[in-house]
């Protein structure tokens, strides 16, 4: 606000218009009212949403017994009980193994028959050496109870059909995270998963119209830079978003002098 920034809220974009340089973002308020304004520069920074079980119940939950990282201070919320880990993927591995070393126990919950091709083998080395750590394959969280904090979990092998119910206060889920890229257009290139491509990542061959590469934030349109978790590649951190926030600034001077410049030609 010191430097003149105009700060709306509540707002809601729903797309951007790369067609025709300035680029338009579309918005809208909660009156459905839209609303178009055009910028020589865009910051794209939505984030990524965390994937949840997909249970009625599992929001009410949300850092009351269900969490999304496994950090000293939940290492320390859950010391001496019993855990669940949800996920087959590193981020699961490497929270089992931290949790092993403050919780009594930890259940590790797959949806695989093993950990081999989503974990790396010194991960699973210290999953499976581990008699703090039990693996459970095939096996999915059926139902969660509690009122202001979970406090039982049922688990479900997806094979037999069988049903495990435990006392357990504290889930850890570690099943990825769906990228807030939706409304952006098809000329914004993501890989497979939808999360932005930038920089090196961006497939030059298709229309891309500088003489110049991308600058690492960059996205497939020159001067729509992308900066925060749904960006390919990036660790999911708030230290590491913090940090190419900052740095998507730098680019964004970057490309405005470029545009000044060729003005001015």
């Amino acid at each position: 606000m010191k430097f003149g920034a105009t700060i709306c809220l509540p707002k809601r974009v729903i797309g951007l218009d790369c067609s025709q340089y300035p680029y338009g973002i579309q918005f809208c308020a909660e009156t459905k009212e839209y609303r178009t304004v055009r910028a020589r520069s865009v910051v794209v920074a939505s984030g990524a949403t965390y994937r949840t079980l997909g249970l009625a119940n599992g929001g009410n939950f949300d850092n009351s017994g269900i969490y999304y990282a496994a950090t000293a201070l939940e290492g320390d919320i859950c010391r001496n009980q019993e855990v669940v880990v949800v996920g087959g993927g590193n981020s699961a591995g490497q929270a089992a193994v931290f949790l092993s070393a403050r919780a009594r126990h930890v259940h590790l919950l797959i949806r695989r028959e093993s950990l081999v091709e989503t974990m790396s083998d010194f991960l699973i080395g210290r999953i499976l050496s581990s008699d703090r750590i039990t693996l459970h394959p095939y096996t999915e969280i059926f139902e969660l109870e509690g009122d202001l904090h979970l406090e039982g979990v049922t688990w479900k092998n997806i094979l037999t059909g069988d049903l495990e119910k435990h006392p357990i206060r504290h889930v850890f889920l570690m099943i990825g995270a769906q990228p807030n890229t939706g409304w952006l257009p098809q000329q914004i290139q993501t890989e497979r998963h939808g999360f932005i491509l930038t920089g090196k990542s961006v497939d030059l061959k298709q229309n891309w119209p500088l003489d110049r590469a991308p600058m690492n934030l960059e996205t497939s349109q020159p001067g729509v830079v992308a900066a925060g978790d749904f960006q390919s590649g990036s660790t999911k951190r708030v230290a590491s978003g913090v940090g190419l926030g900052a740095i998507s600034v730098s680019h964004v001077h970057v490309f405005l002098a470029e545009q000044a410049e060729a003005i001015t030609v």
